[in-house]
């Protein structure tokens, strides 16, 4: 077997320990960051892992396909809408994909036993490992002493004797190895998948009851501003700050629509059908989230789409 592994990066502190453990033992790595297009991890952080650990990063996009996994988890959902196992056996399927067409021997990981409890059980562990394709060739060196024997250690690839066997939620035993390894470029260990969190799910639920095939861009929306259903086939965004009405602005494009008022109000996307009612809506919206002192007297004048302007009489 090559002494050679792609390892899963996510920016976090449990990677790059991982990946930390494999090049202490000569194995050269090559880091596999998964992109999801409303930031459930965090590039930067996986960049600069990388960069600090002196290996190679490959970034890859989950894509709409991904999507489905979230519509139809087989193994359900967690305290959310998320779909961890099923997360996880997507995303080790890519990463089985990629060890391959680089003629890497096995795939590593930082997941953690007991760490997280519907995805880093001992069964949903091995239920992960089989369902991905990679029965054998998952490794998990933060906790590998305390699961059965991989391909890598079998053939003494990797010495498992110098593997860790790490468990449960807590991180001070991860901490004190990282300040003594000196990995420091990694995110703090709090937060977690966006599908967790119960604001962001409720609008996950919104999306995926209302929209047959929803794309990443419109996860991406998600994260950004108020959002008003205001039909089957329609919802309209509201941005909160400057930043956020220009990316509403940004997204303006066949199916999503954005009025910009010409005044210090909330820029509005209309994600969906366009017409009369739409637009009126849009703009009541508006209105009402803009400071009265900010509302000029009389006519009030939007852009739309970037291009054109109308104006509406109060």
């Amino acid at each position: 077997m090559e002494k050679k592994c792609v390892a899963l990066i996510s920016g976090g502190l449990d990677s790059a320990l991982a990946a930390k453990l494999m090049l202490e033992q000569g194995i050269t790595v090559h880091g596999l960051y998964l992109s999801m297009s409303w930031g459930c991890c965090e590039k930067e952080k996986a960049t600069s892992c990388a960069q600090q650990l002196g290996i190679p990063l490959m970034v890859l996009g989950v894509g709409d396909a991904y999507l489905d996994v979230i519509r139809s988890p087989k193994y359900g959902y967690g305290s959310g809408m998320n779909p961890c196992v099923d997360c996880r056996i997507y995303m080790f399927r890519i990463a089985k994909r990629y060890m391959e067409e680089i003629g890497a021997g096995f795939v590593v990981t930082g997941e953690v036993l007991g760490q997280r409890p519907m995805s880093q059980m001992r069964r949903p562990l091995e239920i992960i490992e089989a369902d991905s394709g990679l029965e054998g060739l998952l490794l998990r060196p933060l906790s590998a002493q305390l699961l059965e024997p991989t391909l890598p250690e079998l053939q003494g690839v990797v010495d498992r004797a110098r593997l860790l066997r790490i468990a449960g939620r807590s991180r001070q035993e991860q901490m004190a190895l990282a300040a003594a390894e000196g990995v420091t470029e990694h995110s703090t260990p709090a937060g977690g998948c966006l599908l967790t969190d119960e604001h962001f799910a409720k609008k996950a639920k919104d999306l995926f009851a209302h929209e047959q095939r929803p794309t990443t861009k419109d996860m991406e929306l998600l994260t950004i501003g108020r959002h008003f259903r205001i039909g089957p086939a329609t919802k309209i965004i509201l941005g909160r700050n400057e930043v956020e009405n220009l990316m509403l602005e940004g997204h303006s494009q066949g199916g999503y629509s954005c009025i910009r008022p010409k005044f210090a109000g909330p820029a509005a996307l209309v994600a969906g059908e366009w017409g009369d009612e739409a637009r009126q809506t849009a703009v009541s919206l508006i209105v009402q989230h803009t400071k009265t002192d900010k509302l000029p007297g009389g006519a009030l004048e939007f852009w739309i789409n970037g291009t054109s302007w109308t104006v509406v009489r109060v």
